[in-house]
């Protein structure tokens, strides 16, 4: 789909700088072989210089290894080649001659299609800097640029276009040139999205934002997605710094930290995620999950793609830059820990679909049916009990994004619990006194000046806007087990906390998969009826056996779905699993629990209800 402009607008294109120090030039080198290639220029190199490439992204708390996909490293100092030695995994020395422009070429493969590495084919390219931008130690903090080139061949070069927050020093029209960096941290934090893509310009408060769409349909409605992105936009930026927010204020506070912004969403056939940036951020999302024109009414999966882009543009203020302490100067090399994303990325979970209401994207209703499945979200993983969220925030690295299929059972999210957590201390606020969560996110934006601060902080700013200390809900809900007060604070705020019957699977405390005419056990849960009975993850459920009863003989079923119990059970309460685990047979005796609830939350009291979502005091 031919790019276009939403608005009528001109892109600031920059006169040209004298030559920063470090160069990055990037090319398309081969679209099918998903090869970019990559020219890095050092004016003054230091003698046997080191360069590395960073092992994982921030924002994304995994050492990725991004280095696996570099090759074909080679140096050079005019004529003469300079001998590249690996010392590491990542880390490169050059044998070269101190102050003598130093020239490295390298290819990088780019062949995965999340939102944290690199992909180029011949219909999209895309890459963090993280995965092609070489390191250049002892220069990190030195101005960079990052010449992008387009495509060769007429066609692809006439179809393609770029988009980066960079700051553009010279560009064509397409978007493809030169761009310039403060130091390496920017060109890492500026994501490249490259191909025939969908765009739009719009402005918040004074604020140029684009956002581009690669892979959508013709029946996506543009219109309807600037919309709705502009309507958030202009909420949070309210949120944080006040009805007369601008970026013309005259009063700091009331000016938003970003003096620009794009979004990149990549539709596929299936997917979801998102990553924060400065600037930008980039999003996947399934296809169907777009507005579509002609709509009659706003799809589920489409209020889940605004809840994602709300949270992603949340992290402009709370992560990006209201950030831990521990993250103030980032080490690409290795593992950062904190154990504070409970509140950077749970917190920002709470606002997330929280903003989507003040921002008339969704009713009161809609709000509630999606709290209601992050609460059991939490409240059906037995891993609550057994980790804190202060435990899950410091090893995100080890357990968040390595699951497992004993994953459930001992760890919880710091994105959900940390949202329920953001949630009781929001609710707690409102009972006792007319400070809310909005007030401590404000007041800590305002004491940091925008910039790093640790749990001491946020503990004082609760105590400040709450007159008193909350050391004893962090001390049981942040670094403790205790179960959250959900019930009882919805309750005072015109949510109605009901039970209701479990499904099938968490009745027995198991999480399968369907799909292919069978039941396949992904994970069985601790302490559940499933574990008592001998299930394992990878068990295949094939049928069941029932004991004569009452005048019936004995008799066996084959299973194809969870639901053919009910049928085939009767008012049986124990029977036979017939399981195939590792192509053995096995008979598994399975007793039926009493019937288990889960929660159900319901609008009760309109007025409390809406006092709360809305903010009125």
């Amino acid at each position: 789909m031919a790019a276009r402009r939403h608005t009528p607008a001109d892109r600031a294109v920059r006169a040209a700088a004298p030559a920063a120090g470090i160069q990055y030039t990037v090319r398309c080198a081969d679209l099918h072989a998903h090869l970019y290639s990559v020219t890095l220029r050092i004016e003054a190199p230091a003698a046997s210089q080191r360069l590395s490439l960073p092992a994982w992204i921030p924002g994304s708390y995994l050492l990725r290894e991004f280095a696996k996909n570099l090759q074909q490293l080679r140096a050079s100092q005019g004529r003469r080649k300079s001998a590249v030695r690996q010392l590491d995994k990542a880390t490169w020395e050059v044998d070269c001659q101190a102050g003598q422009p130093l020239e490295l070429h390298y290819e990088v493969c780019a062949f995965d299609p999340s939102v944290r590495t690199a992909w180029l084919d011949a219909q999209r390219g895309f890459f963090n800097g993280t995965s092609l931008c070489l390191r250049v130690q002892g220069q990190t903090e030195q101005p960079c640029t990052l010449q992008i080139e387009a495509p060769a061949g007429s066609d692809t070069a006439e179809r393609w276009h770029c988009a980066t927050a960079l700051q553009p020093l010279k560009v064509d029209k397409h978007g493809f040139g030169l761009y310039q960096a403060a130091d390496y941290d920017e060109i890492a934090d500026s994501p490249v999205e490259l191909g025939a893509f969908w765009s739009a310009e719009f402005e918040v408060l004074g604020v140029p934002h684009r956002f581009v769409v690669a892979g959508a349909t013709a029946a996506f409605d543009g219109d309807k997605l600037i919309a709705d992105t502009l309507a958030i936009c202009e909420t949070q930026m309210r949120f944080w710094h006040g009805a007369k927010a601008d970026a013309h204020a005259r009063h700091a506070g009331q000016r938003p930290p970003h003096d620009r912004y794009v979004f990149m969403l990549n539709a596929v056939g299936d997917g979801y995620g998102g990553l924060e940036h400065r600037h930008s951020t980039a999003l996947i999302c399934t296809r169907a999950d777009l507005p579509q024109r002609g709509a009659a009414r706003q799809a589920e999966g489409y209020t889940t793609l605004l809840g994602l882009i709300s949270h992603e543009y949340f992290h402009t203020w709370n992560v990006k830059r209201l950030r831990p302490a521990e993250l103030a100067r980032y080490d690409y090399a290795q593992e950062n820990y904190t154990q504070l994303l409970w509140f950077f990325e749970g917190f920002t979970s709470y606002y997330d679909d929280l903003l989507l209401r003040r921002a008339e994207r969704i009713t009161d209703a809609d709000y509630v049916k999606l709290l209601n499945k992050t609460a059991n979200q939490v409240l059906q993983t037995p891993g609550r009990q057994v980790q804190s969220v202060a435990q899950a925030s410091f090893e995100a690295w080890t357990k968040y994004y390595r699951p497992d299929a004993q994953t459930p059972n001992g760890t919880v999210s710091y994105y959900t619990k940390g949202a329920l957590v953001a949630l009781c201390l929001d609710l707690t606020l409102r009972c006792e006194g007319p400070g809310t969560l909005d007030d401590v996110m404000r007041l800590l934006w305002t004491r940091s000046g925008g910039g790093p601060i640790d749990e001491a902080a946020i503990a004082q700013a609760l105590a400040d806007v709450g007159g008193r200390s909350f050391a004893p809900e962090l001390a049981q809900w942040v670094h403790g087990t205790a179960e959250l007060p959900l019930r009882e604070l919805l309750q005072a705020h015109g949510v109605a906390a009901l039970d209701e019957p479990a499904q099938r699977a968490q009745r027995l405390g198991l999480r399968v998969d369907e799909e292919g005419g069978g039941i396949r056990v992904k994970v069985v849960l601790r302490g559940s009826a499933a574990e008592k009975a001998g299930f394992a993850a990878g068990d295949e459920w094939l049928g069941i056996e029932l004991p004569a009863s009452r005048g019936r003989a004995a008799e066996g079923w084959q299973l194809r779905k969870l639901d053919d119990l009910a049928l085939y059970l009767g008012e049986a309460r124990k029977f036979t699993a017939l399981v195939a685990r590792d192509r053995r047979l096995l008979r598994l005796t399975l007793a039926l629990p009493a019937d288990p609830h889960t929660l159900r939350l319901a609008p009760q009291d309109a007025p409390k209800l809406s006092a709360w979502l809305l903010n009125r005091r």
